[in-house]
């Protein structure tokens, strides 16, 4: 497995079109969840992937700046192709995700829209509540909030 991470104008053509099939194929397909995906954000975001030994997105999120989606730093699109579940993917995805904010953006807090079956995973990473549960794309979610200690 590699990793990789790329702003927007440095995805190729084929990693945009394999991050946005994975996308699709989890969130709208998957979950029978048709929303617009193609929000604008990812024009501002850094693009985390894995992919196999044959190129396949077996896991991929999106880190947004402050002010973009909310006052803090947000991580948002967290998904793994179902090929690859069970191999602990999510977890690392998170792990790489809070890296980067913490040790390139040095960030002080981070914040996400969960889904609610998936508040015990984010607790897992010291997330907390921050939000009512609230209805999106017709799924319940929740703010959830990562404070984080500076050094």
């Amino acid at each position: 497995m590699h990793w990789h991470y790329r702003t927007f104008g440095e995805l190729s053509t084929i990693e945009l079109y394999a991050l946005l099939q994975l996308r699709s194929k989890v969130f709208v397909v998957e979950q029978q969840c048709p929303y617009q995906d193609l929000d604008n954000k990812d024009l501002e975001a850094i693009h985390i992937w894995c992919s196999s030994a044959h190129g396949d997105v077996a896991a991929c999120c999106r880190l947004l700046p402050a002010g973009v989606s909310y006052s803090e730093a947000s991580i948002g699109r967290v998904g793994t192709d179902p090929n690859f579940r069970g191999r602990h993917m999510g977890r690392q995805l998170m792990d790489k995700a809070i890296q980067y904010l913490t040790e390139q953006w040095n960030v002080p807090a981070i914040r996400i829209g969960a889904q609610l079956y998936l508040r015990r995973f984010y607790e897992s990473f010291r997330f907390e509540q921050a939000s009512e549960v609230y209805d999106e794309d017709g799924i319940p979610h929740i703010e959830m909030l990562l404070q984080l200690k500076l050094v």
